[in-house]
């Protein structure tokens, strides 16, 4: 059964190298988000939010410290613990979408649940019922050449929610949308409060004002100033 993820950051430092360069992009950060809230990471471009993310999602691992998803350390996992992780246990949503553009709506819709080792039969009564609730019941046999940027941000979230994540971790989900789209997908993913845990990367204000509460990073760290 799921439950909701709670997430801890202890001491998290993440470098990369670029070229000669040692460059520090999380800086020594530490918080938790409880099992169920909706969180907003803001901060200026350059701040350390993507980091933050891809760490959250363990699409990378810590230089130092801790990322601690579930309770399990991300860094002592393996490869293929870590894969099973996100398939199983986690959603993501990408400001440009990142539909398969060869695949229909339903197609990309069920695709986590056969790269999980699934059938496409098996996920299609699910990504039928989330499509439904998306508003794009209609659309099933489109491809994403023919939705609109708001559909296909619709269909990604659909696609995310497709294998019930515990956790759903979404990366500048408005900001590619007008504001009448912004505001669809913004609720959309509020509706997601309580059932799951949800983490929002952005720019957006309307994100932050109906956010539980919101993480300011600058330069890497913490920002505990006054916005």
């Amino acid at each position: 059964m799921k439950t909701d993820a709670s997430i801890q950051f202890r001491e998290a430092r993440k470098e990369y190298v670029q070229g000669r360069r040692r460059v520090t992009a999380l800086d020594g950060v530490s918080f938790s988000i409880d099992p169920g809230e909706f969180v907003a990471v803001i901060g200026p471009s350059g701040s350390g939010k993507s980091t933050l993310l891809h760490l959250a999602a363990v699409l990378d691992v810590p230089t130092s410290g801790s990322v601690t998803i579930e309770g399990r350390e991300t860094a002592a996992l393996n490869e293929e613990e870590r894969t099973r992780l996100r398939r199983t246990r986690i959603g993501l949503v990408f400001q440009f979408f990142n539909l398969i553009p060869t695949l229909t709506v339903l197609e990309n819709t069920s695709l986590p649940g056969v790269l999980s080792g699934g059938r496409l039969g098996d996920s299609r009564p699910a990504a039928e019922r989330l499509l439904e609730r998306v508003g794009l019941r209609e659309r099933l046999s489109h491809l994403p050449e023919e939705l609109s940027g708001g559909e296909m941000q619709r269909v990604a979230i659909a696609r995310a929610l497709i294998n019930d994540p515990a956790l759903l971790l979404a990366d500048e989900p408005t900001g590619n949308l007008d504001s009448a789209n912004g505001r669809e997908i913004l609720a959309l993913l509020a509706a997601e409060r309580g059932t799951r845990t949800v983490v929002v990367v952005t720019h957006d204000p309307a994100v932050v004002a109906v956010a539980d509460r919101a993480i300011r990073l600058r330069d890497g760290r913490l920002d505990t100033e006054p916005s």
